[in-house]
């Protein structure tokens, strides 16, 4: 019997941060993960003020595309298997459907279906500042095995980009998912400065 590919299933929500969405897309295509994606309705909307990328580029990064109203996507069922789902950016929205299982749309029930059947869940939160329900909401979800994951930058690779920025998350999200990649830089430990005008008298 032969091996499935390797496939996470990736849902773009409408809060801001479609760039780290559109990052894994390309990471995992140029991996030879196979990608299955759904695009909110307010995804589309935000992606126009965030990216210069289509709607049809961005689909074309993916394997299979679904939209988000179609509750009969293989996805939406726990016999298809996948490997993770990763909500990128996850709106306070979406957050909370998931928390409560409301799977009114393709992302909450694909989500739903995730964590039912043990896979991995990732959910970069997006927001800030966060209230009560909003903590409530990830530490519950956390406790029912999702990472939350807010795509917080890292300045000790002092980046010298955006893009630097948005690399760094989406490789720190796939260690998360048990992908690994070398597409950003790593801590390594301090970093010893030569002492070249140092001479020692004695």
């Amino acid at each position: 019997m032969p091996d499935r590919p390797r496939r996470i299933v990736i849902g773009i929500t409408g809060a801001t941060g479609a760039p780290y969405a559109i990052r894994m897309l390309n990471v995992l295509r140029h991996l030879g993960v196979e990608t299955h994606l759904v695009i909110s309705k307010w995804a589309l909307a935000t992606l126009k003020y965030e990216t210069h990328w289509t709607e049809s580029e961005i689909r074309g990064l993916a394997h299979a595309n679904y939209t988000a109203k179609d509750l009969s996507a293989p996805i939406a069922s726990g016999s298809f298997q996948h490997d993770g789902m990763a909500i990128v950016p996850c709106s306070m929205k979406t957050l909370a459907a998931v928390r409560v299982g409301f799977c009114d749309d393709l992302i909450s029930r694909a989500a739903d279906v995730s964590l039912k059947e043990g896979r991995r869940l990732l959910l970069a939160v997006r927001e800030t500042p966060l209230s009560d329900v909003h903590l409530d909401n990830m530490l519950f979800l956390r406790r029912a095995g999702a990472v939350i994951f807010p795509p917080m930058p890292a300045f000790y690779t002092r980046p010298e980009s955006l893009e630097d920025i948005v690399n760094q998350g989406v490789g720190r999200m796939l260690d998360s998912l048990g992908i690994h990649t070398d597409g950003f830089e790593r801590w390594d430990g301090f970093k010893r400065e030569s002492n070249q005008g140092y001479h020692s008298t004695g």
